[in-house]
């Protein structure tokens, strides 16, 4: 298990992750940061960069901010 900083630029032409260090990672998503459309983006973007599954990442602190704390289980 581990925890990571993430900070989130919704709206974004495209989706990107930029790793900043070993546990903070910047993470560009295409989707409007409402009623949880980017935070449901990011995970499938963090899914994809990590190749585990959604159900392995968790947002816990942040969820209504653009810096979060996120826990990626299994990596």
């Amino acid at each position: 298990m581990v925890k990571i900083i993430v900070h989130v630029v919704a709206n974004s032409a495209k989706s990107e992750v930029i790793m900043i260090s070993d546990n903070e990672f910047k993470v560009k998503v295409d989707k409007v940061p409402e009623k949880g459309k980017a935070n449901k983006r990011l995970i499938e973007i963090l899914s994809d960069y990590f190749n585990i599954s959604k159900k392995d990442i968790e947002i816990l602190h942040g969820q209504t901010s653009s810096k979060k704390l996120v826990e990626i289980k299994n990596v």
